[in-house]
């Protein structure tokens, strides 16, 4: 079995060398919607992976009518049944983020209290594994959504905004909050730009994270207000500086997290300006009422309103729409973006005001996107996503627990990310022989049997179900693509399983 995972390993290694080799020289393609390989294509670049089922649906709608839909999606489309039986099983999706906080604050402070030091070490233990349970049931739903969504474009979207308003689980109690703060983001994907900004700024996933409830007049905390600058909006060369940032810093003051669910003692003179929304509090104690200037804006110093000002201004600044046109490209078309599509894409961001759907719909009708496919190297979350979706198609999942264990060994566990600047999307931070070595790993025990995936936590019981990838997906529009080398490959195949998991891990199936 050694001598056959390593003959296997060194040829599926060929393969991708060869891919990653040449797959930037793919050949002109064909008119759109007249190619099954093309149209698969297509979807696995706006899905977290093409299926049979999303292929003939396509073809059955068109391309435009399907885009439509997923721009626009229903509120009410809804999970297969047994997808929304394992999240209905989870009550901590349902409880309200306050109440959620608060009870695990007071289990935390009960297990703090106590005396004795083994009563007092399993409280403590039994407090972090609650914690995690949350992100962890926050995890899950990322994954089932991801699989399983109509609504697929929205769903990548989803994790596209997380990362980039990123925020790290293990940092104080967000692992509590990191649902309430994804589902927000999820929501919100295809609106207005100002509308996720304003979500994000008022999270208190987002000031904790980023220390802005530590930021007060008269010791400022820069933290919060460098990466909204950086990263968020304008970008690292948006034409900003340090007196911009400390500015900026200033509007921030007092707005910060209450979990104790009670209203501090404040002065007459501070009582109108006080507001507390759920976790989110503004202070008007802790506020610079000075006048500021920002990036050559007056903002009168007035209290929370100054924040709601600064906020338009970002999202409305072509810095903004440049920076997160450019990065959006990035994630759906290319590693360095075309920049004529970039300035398409701004130019129609200035002219909707920021509306997201319409700055996508740019992008997908762009020439440049059509171009594009099959060339993109697939992140973490895409391999192991896609993978699960071409084997199973809509047969849903009992487990998700292999999928999480399967992103943490290859470096893109959700919600893990410790810097700001979320996971990288390009392929030099997924490419090397280690990753590779993994997801080869992976597609072979994918491709043997379910891995656990059909086994329900706690269950020793597992659902037999051996992954089909001889389906029309297949012989459509993935065979017709393979180069010679990968059939190559899979003629070597001495049984089904080696088949699956050759093709699983072939340079074709590492691009979307």
């Amino acid at each position: 079995m050694r001598t056959l995972a390593l003959t296997l390993a060194a040829t599926v290694a060929a393969v991708v060398t060869l891919a990653l080799a040449g797959c930037a020289t793919t050949p002109a393609s064909p008119a759109a919607g007249q190619d099954p390989a093309r149209d698969a294509l297509w979807l696995d670049r706006l899905t977290w992976g093409a299926r049979s089922a999303d292929l003939a649906q396509l073809r059955r709608q068109g391309r435009s009518t399907w885009l439509d839909a997923q721009l626009q999606p229903a509120a009410s489309a809804p999970l297969p049944e047994a997808a929304q039986a394992q999240l209905d099983a989870l009550p901590s999706l349902r409880e309200p983020l306050p109440a959620l906080v608060q009870r695990m604050e007071a289990q935390r402070k009960a297990a703090d209290a106590l005396t004795d030091d083994t009563a007092k070490a399993e409280a403590q233990k039994q407090y972090q594994a609650a914690m995690t349970r949350l992100a962890r049931d926050a995890a899950t739903r990322q994954l089932l959504r991801a699989l399983y969504a109509p609504q697929q474009l929205q769903a990548q979207l989803g994790w596209f905004w997380f990362n980039h308003f990123n925020v790290h689980q293990y940092k104080h109690n967000l692992r509590a909050m990191v649902g309430d703060y994804e589902q927000g983001l999820h929501e919100r994907s295809l609106g207005r730009f100002r509308d996720l900004l304003g979500y994000t700024a008022r999270h208190p996933a987002m000031l904790r994270y980023l220390d802005n409830d530590q930021n007060a007049a008269g010791r400022l905390n820069e933290n919060y207000a460098r990466e909204l600058l950086e990263l968020h909006t304008l970008g690292a060369d948006g034409g900003y500086g340090q007196r911009d940032v400390q500015e900026l810093a200033r509007v921030l003051t007092g707005l910060g997290v209450n979990a104790s669910g009670t209203k501090p003692r404040l002065k007459p003179e501070h009582e109108a300006g006080y507001r507390l929304a759920g976790l989110t509090e503004f202070h008007p104690a802790r506020h610079d009422f000075g006048d500021k200037q920002l990036l050559g804006v007056n903002i009168k110093g007035q209290g929370e309103a100054e924040l709601d000002q600064v906020l338009a201004l970002l999202a409305r600044h072509p810095s903004t729409a440049r920076h997160v046109s450019r990065k959006l490209a990035q994630y759906f078309v290319a590693d360095t973006p075309p920049p004529a599509l970039v300035a398409r894409m701004v130019q129609r961001w200035q002219q909707t005001d920021g509306r997201l759907d319409e700055v996508l719909r740019t992008m997908v009708s762009a020439p440049e996107f059509e171009a594009s496919l099959g060339v993109k190297f697939k992140d973490p979350a895409h391999f192991v996503l896609g993978a699960v979706r071409l084997a199973y198609g809509d047969r849903v999942v009992l487990n998700t627990g292999p999928m999480l264990g399967w992103l943490a060994r290859l470096g893109q566990s959700p919600f893990n990310r410790q810097t700001p600047d979320g996971y990288p999307l390009d392929e030099n931070a997924w490419a090397g022989p280690g990753q590779l070595n993994t997801r080869f790993e992976i597609a072979r025990t994918l491709g043997s049997g379910s891995a656990g995936l059909f086994k329900p936590e706690g269950d020793t019981r597992e659902r037999p179900a051996f992954p089909q990838l001889a389906q029309p997906l297949y012989f459509d529009a993935i065979a017709p693509r393979l180069a010679a080398a990968t059939r190559q490959a899979l003629a070597t195949a001495g049984s089904q399983q080696e088949w699956n998991g050759l093709l699983l891990s072939s340079p074709e199936l590492m691009h979307r």
